[in-house]
């Protein structure tokens, strides 16, 4: 007889094991998945190119950031830490993969870049591994693979590691143009994902609430020769945090 459930954490796992293995793309247990997903480095994956989000590019541009300590998430190859790390910042980079860390260890490598990379589950690092509080959380493309209930540990982890009037900057599926549209309750019935979730602006309004948003709009839809990467089926996020 099974009784184990205490706290939210107890809940939250629960949950996790309601979706089927193959639809995991959020903890520990999908680091070979994304191995598979990172270790042919000539597929044509439009994030594979090492070049930093334009969305970014323009924040720093328009000084809606400045120079600080960066936590970046889902961090795939390094593209973004990289272009941060270039202008200043002090950057942690944490993802699943062992394959996409060694990846975007060799380009920081090659590049002269002072980065300290963490592979793991970014639910399961401390603060104290990953050495924040951070004055910008960059978040490219993770967010939109957590289940419904995942949610809550993100907003928990934004609380605890972002500096008061911190940014966090998102990028994520858009609705009518990437990902699920499926209601949340959908997606623990049929125990998937569907690839990632989609989301409108209200819902990122309405679940990123406690911050105040800076920016909000469509990814620009950049050429193959730009140097910066843009997508248009994502949407771009810019919120801060209030000062203490």
């Amino acid at each position: 007889m099974d009784r184990n459930i205490r706290t939210v954490d107890d809940v939250l796992r629960l949950l996790d094991g309601l979706f089927a293995p193959e639809a995991d793309r959020w903890t520990a247990g999908a680091a070979t998945w994304w191995d598979d997903f990172y270790t042919d480095r000539s597929r044509p994956v439009p994030f594979f190119v090492a070049k930093p989000d334009e969305n970014l590019v323009s924040y720093l541009d328009r000084s809606l950031l400045a120079p600080g300590r960066a936590l970046d998430l889902g961090c795939g190859p390094g593209r973004n830490a990289l272009h941060l790390t270039s202008l200043g910042f002090r950057v942690d980079a944490v993802d699943l993969s062992p394959v996409a860390i060694g990846w975007a260890g060799e380009r920081a490598r090659e590049a002269g870049a002072d980065i300290r990379f963490h592979c793991g589950d970014i639910f399961d690092l401390t603060a104290t591994e990953l050495g924040g509080p951070y004055d910008l959380i960059y978040d490219s493309g993770c967010f939109h693979h957590l289940p419904p209930h995942r949610r809550i540990s993100y907003l928990a982890l934004v609380e605890q590691v972002l500096s008061p009037g911190g940014h966090l900057a998102l990028t994520c599926f858009a609705s009518g143009a990437m990902g699920s549209e499926l209601p949340d309750l959908a997606f623990y019935r049929r125990a998937r994902l569907h690839g990632g979730l989609a989301y409108t602006p209200e819902s990122l309004r309405w679940i990123f609430s406690d911050l105040t948003e800076i920016e909000l709009r469509r990814m620009h839809d950049e050429p193959p020769e730009s140097p910066y990467f843009g997508e248009p089926f994502l949407w771009t996020a810019l919120f801060r945090r209030g000062s203490a």
